[in-house]
């Protein structure tokens, strides 16, 4: 065979080679892809059992000619549709690995916390959470394979330096005695309204009320505690919830509950630390998802009435 005829073939092979590398790959559409650890051969098996390269040999082949342009990763990563084998290694090579997020609604309980968790797909391990206001609900952002503990971890770590931050900046001559107290306080007025405009107004009604000793009469508490603890119910308050014997019921118990309800937000904290300038003492819904407010018993009765004619019969 002549030297011409081994170049041309020698040519032939590298455009071949280079056609593999290149063409476009046959994933469908674009998916994540957890690649193992371990080794090549079982990063090729992968890669082919999720279809994103064609066949394992010239995957392992590729790989074998680029091992100069450094190791592969170990992580979820995302995979365009149809990848090249050029465009495999580059991903596996630099890509930052698929980012998962957990968001941890304000006013949820610990066992609805628990069991959002438990719902996370991409996290791993088990754990439970065992107090109420110890996380921060914010959103979390966490790679495949992370633990459930490991979250729980930062969750009670950012709550942790935002109460310090909050409690260190609280107003003046409030009754919380400790930041676990506004914490309580806190996780009540994230349960007694949704809107945000009346937070710090429903905050200095229940400041008002410690001030003066009077029973804060929460229905949020008394959901707790009628709920086991779950925080929500599929009923109305009944008259005989309303008598229920237990720490967590504040129409017959003075002061705070002995914890919080639920997981409040920064803004219900900042609520309780900042209240609104008001001698209300009372609060009731407005039928608009709202609340009506009111300085006397007097007043309240008023519209307490005003509310009751807005039920469903």
């Amino acid at each position: 065979m002549t030297v011409a005829v081994l170049a041309a073939v020698a040519g032939g092979a590298a455009l071949g080679a280079r056609h593999v590398y290149t063409m476009p790959g046959p994933l469908a559409e674009a998916r994540d892809v957890v690649v193992p650890r371990a080794g090549t051969p079982r990063v090729a098996k992968a890669l082919h059992a999720a279809r994103v390269i064609g066949t394992q040999l010239a995957f392992r082949l590729a790989m074998l000619a680029t091992v100069r342009a450094g190791p592969i990763h170990a992580a979820e990563l995302a995979f365009p549709a149809h990848a090249s084998l050029r465009e495999v290694l580059t991903i596996l090579r630099t890509a930052r690995p698929v980012e998962h997020r957990l968001t941890i609604p304000e006013g949820l309980t610990a066992r609805q916390i628990t069991a959002l968790l438990a719902h996370a797909e991409a996290l791993t391990g088990s754990a439970d959470v065992s107090a109420e206001g110890v996380l921060l609900p914010q959103t979390y952002a966490y790679e495949y394979g992370a633990t459930r503990a490991q979250l729980l971890a930062r969750a009670a770590a950012a709550q942790a330096q935002a109460l310090a931050t909050a409690w260190a900046g609280r107003a003046p001559n409030l009754p919380p005695a400790s930041p676990r107290d506004a914490v309580i306080l806190a996780s009540i007025v994230e349960r007694e309204t949704a809107n945000p405009e009346e937070r710090a107004h429903i905050a200095a009604v229940l400041l008002n009320r410690l001030r003066l000793r009077m029973r804060l009469q929460a229905d949020s508490t008394v959901v707790y505690a009628a709920s086991d603890g779950l925080g929500v119910l599929d009923h109305p308050l009944t008259r005989a919830e309303l008598e229920l014997d237990s720490p967590y019921n504040t129409y017959r118990m003075k002061g705070l509950p002995p914890g919080p309800i639920c997981a409040p937000g920064l803004a219900s904290l900042n609520a309780v630390l900042h209240p609104m300038v008001s001698d209300d003492l009372y609060f009731v819904a407005d039928g608009t998802g709202g609340h009506v407010f009111a300085r006397t018993l007097a007043q309240h009765d008023v519209n307490v009435k005003r509310w009751r004619s807005l039920e469903p019969r």
